[in-house]
């Protein structure tokens, strides 16, 4: 899940707002996993799709 959708418990807003020092803190946390980090699950999977796609191209133009 990206970390723009969170609504944080304690203060029933936005994370991405960070609106209190437990927004922020999850904010932080959620930078700090890296670039794929705050990527949406259906877009990883479509990373997913498109890597094993070009294996399967190289793969089957290879001589052999």
């Amino acid at each position: 899940m990206t970390y723009d959708r969170l609504v944080c418990a304690n203060c029933a807003g936005p994370v991405t707002e960070g609106r209190c020092r437990v927004c922020r803190a999850h904010r932080e946390r959620l930078q700090q996993q890296g670039p794929l980090g705050s990527l949406s699950p259906v877009a990883l999977l479509t990373l997913v799709v498109l890597l094993m796609a070009a294996v399967a191209l190289v793969a089957a133009h290879q001589p052999a």
